[in-house]
């Protein structure tokens, strides 16, 4: 780990000392380039270690959930050291998809029947060769939720299956309606408000591994979901913990982040015409009910929405929609430890806007903030292509809701 104290009086006398005997320096000299790049090094050096690298914010609503996350989690404690090259907000969530690898995951999938008639598709890691719980029926199982358009194929879900993998985990992945190659048998989708399909799959978890402890996972809108899911069954869910990453806690907030020209360019054009090419697919059901036509014309996702996502789950006007689906209305009625990762500088869920009066109120809550990390994106590393900062708090989170969760009973004690 890189130590933060350093004498920059050193340092200074180093490089004077190094350029004075080693390169010589004249206006016409060979040496300019060099001892530009040797100062330009140990100014960005300095500066990424003052302003870049921080460590986390910990804020929780009650003393002893922060000191289990301190003493079982470390991560949480140790200074993020972001990609020197690519520690920007809007680089991080970009790169992230091209830069992380994807590791080699073979899924075993289920379709399962939702009440409407309608199939969710579950695709299921059930890691057989797992040393530490060898048998099926306790072995632990971790359910994770992807973004708004993602599926069980997306790195940072398949970094946390390979986490889950190395614990000796089963894990099964939540892919929204429509969105893994599933026919679509109704003409319904998915939204953050709705939690139906959620509540489904969770109880199948349970019924399928009865005596298996089960804690799960949300990434952004999967996080949203998850976390929406809490406020409404209070004590009255099987999970044992939850972990939420890169959430958008406020969906005006967000929405009008990400109108802004530069985001609306870079993400929102792009995610809306994610949304929509999942509406073409499915074309054939979903006209019946919708004006597709009318939905292939939006241009962001506020008009997706407006069109589309609130008319489905009937909602008056987009704005009954945006209030029931932002989780920060819903925080103080969680009931399940749930540890939260956010970016100060996440253009999807804008600093103003991450809940951290709701936390403080609530002894079942804890969220974790970092300067830089972007969106889904916290990557560490000179060539992060193995494991993220997202990765480590996962990994250490679920160990020790599964192993140490004796200690999360009673939060508010």
């Amino acid at each position: 780990m890189i130590s933060l104290d350093f004498n920059f009086n050193i340092l200074t006398r180093d490089l004077s000392h190094y350029l004075e005997n080693q390169v010589k320096v004249g206006l016409f000299g060979s040496g300019v380039g060099l001892s530009l790049v040797l100062g330009f090094s140990a100014a960005y050096t300095c500066y990424y270690l003052l302003s870049v690298a921080k460590k986390p914010q910990l804020i929780s609503g009650g003393k002893k959930f922060y000191h289990f996350l301190r003493e079982q989690c470390p991560v949480v404690s140790e200074t993020y050291y972001p990609t020197f090259w690519c520690w920007e907000s809007r680089i991080q969530t970009l790169l992230r998809p091209f830069v992380t690898a994807k590791p080699g995951v073979v899924y075993r999938n289920e379709l399962i029947k939702a009440a409407d008639g309608g199939q969710i598709s579950l695709d299921w890691f059930d890691n057989d060769d797992s040393l530490s719980h060898p048998d099926p029926a306790t072995r632990p199982t971790v359910l994770l939720l992807p973004g708004l358009t993602g599926t069980s194929r997306e790195s940072y879900i398949l970094h946390m299956v390979q986490q889950s993998r190395d614990l000796g985990y089963r894990c099964v992945v939540f892919n929204n309606r429509g969105v893994s190659g599933e026919t679509l048998l109704t003409p319904r989708t998915y939204c953050a408000a709705n939690t139906e399909d959620l509540e489904t799959v969770i109880e199948h978890i349970q019924r399928t591994n009865e005596a298996a402890p089960i804690m799960a996972a949300g990434v952004s809108m999967g996080g949203m979901m998850l976390a929406n899911y809490l406020g409404r069954k209070g004590r009255k869910t099987c999970l044992k913990g939850v972990v939420v990453f890169s959430a958008g806690w406020d969906v005006f907030e967000c929405t009008a982040s990400l109108e802004k020209p530069l985001d609306r360019f870079l993400f929102n054009s792009y995610l809306t015409s994610c949304l929509q090419a999942s509406v073409d697919r499915h074309r054939p059901v979903l006209e019946k009910c919708y004006d597709i036509d009318h939905v292939m014309k939006a241009k962001t996702i506020r008009e997706f929405d407006e069109r589309f996502t609130s008319i489905m789950f009937g909602y008056s006007t987009n704005d009954d929609y945006y209030l029931d689906a932002s989780p920060v209305h819903r925080l103080k009625s969680v009931q399940v430890p749930m540890l939260c990762l956010n970016a100060a500088d996440d253009v999807f869920s804008p600093s103003h806007a991450i809940p951290v009066e709701a936390v403080k109120q609530n002894p079942n809550l804890a969220l974790l903030i970092t300067c830089h990390g972007g969106h889904i994106g916290f990557l560490e590393g000179v060539w992060p292509r193995r494991s993220t900062y997202m990765d480590r708090v996962f990994k250490q989170f679920a160990k020790a809701v599964i192993e140490q969760g004796i200690g999360l009973q009673d939060l508010s004690c």
